[in-house]
């Protein structure tokens, strides 16, 4: 944990319009509707007078990059291997503001992972917890980068952390493995060539040239990540919850291709994959059936060609074309 005040980010609201401005947000429209929030801390709550950054690792037990050498299997991004770490870690934040609230009984406060215009990177740089790196995660001499961050902001007036120092050096892994190129610049991302942004926020078909360097990724991407060197002092997970469901691991692509609506939502029941809904699922799917070079697989593309979703059924015939030839 660490704490900073409200106000701490001063330079957030300048880098966030630059990055609204040049389109980078892609569809992601929320970030320019709430920016006046997101760019601001203390104008989300102005009674804060603290803000209490929390970090928990869910760092794998396997490496991630093993599956992107198996092209008829899915490559799942680690965090979505199990249950939905938003449920997980707001309820822990919410235990800590009542033993909060238990010891000073007067204090107000307000917990937040990942869903509200709060930029819990920055707040978390500034509270000390670690640096955002080259690849715009946060990055920590104790706990590398596998790790869910969540905020507590409090109307108690806690002295703040000293902020870290960035670390990252010359060091380039996390910008030479991007597949896509999302990062123009060390420090700066282009949401619309990621594919954790692809494969989750995108609404409707992705470019060919696009669709054709994600692999088999199917639903996020580790790549930047997994190849920190920072990842040498990842802490083990601890909570059970984020250990990976072992039908999640390596799925079969034919198999996931073939799922229904209702077959998806039960199959993903309490994961954050179900966020997405099946038919931008199943549209990942079939960009990495055409991407797999596995002509055993034409039949899992055939059969989705028509589908009643217009994505799903392009991505199909997509396919169906990358695999023939």
């Amino acid at each position: 944990m660490g704490v900073c005040r409200p106000d701490a980010i001063p330079e957030v609201m300048s880098r966030l319009e630059r990055f609204v401005g040049e389109g980078r947000h892609g569809q992601m429209a929320w970030m320019a509707e709430r920016m006046h929030w997101r760019g601001d801390p203390s104008a989300l709550w102005p009674e804060a007078r603290s803000v209490i950054m929390l970090a928990e690792p869910y760092t794998p037990a396997h490496d991630p990059l093993e599956i992107l050498q198996r092209p008829d299997r899915a490559a799942i991004s680690v965090y979505a291997q199990n249950r939905d770490y938003h449920d997980i870690v707001k309820k822990r934040l919410k235990r800590v503001g009542r033993w909060l609230i238990e010891q000073v009984p007067e204090t107000e406060i307000k917990v937040f992972v990942d869903t509200a215009p709060v930029m819990e990177k920055p707040l978390a740089a500034a509270a000390g917890l670690g640096w955002q790196g080259k690849h715009t995660n946060l990055l920590s001499r104790e706990l590398g980068n596998w790790f869910f961050l969540g905020a507590i902001f409090t109307t108690l007036d806690l002295a703040p952390d000293e902020m870290a120092e960035e670390r990252c050096g010359s060091c380039r892994a996390c910008l030479d493995i991007c597949p896509t190129e999302a990062f123009p610049a060390p420090y700066q991302l282009d949401a619309r060539r990621c594919i954790s942004y692809l494969t989750i926020e995108h609404k409707g078909a992705v470019e060919p040239e696009l669709r054709a360097r994600m692999g088999n990724r199917i639903y996020g991407c580790d790549d930047c990540l997994a190849v920190c060197p920072w990842n040498k002092f990842a802490v083990e997970a601890s909570e059970q919850r984020y250990a990976a469901r072992d039908d999640l691991v390596d799925p079969p692509l034919a198999e996931l291709a073939g799922l229904d609506d209702a077959e998806f939502r039960a199959r993903f029941s309490g994961s954050p994959i179900k966020r997405i809904g099946r038919d931008r699922f199943v549209r990942n799917v079939l960009y990495a059936i055409g991407n797999s070079g596995d002509s055993n697989l034409l039949p899992a593309a055939r059969a989705r060609v028509g589908d009643d979703d217009p994505v799903v059924d392009e991505a199909a015939r997509w396919a169906v074309s990358r695999l023939e030839g």
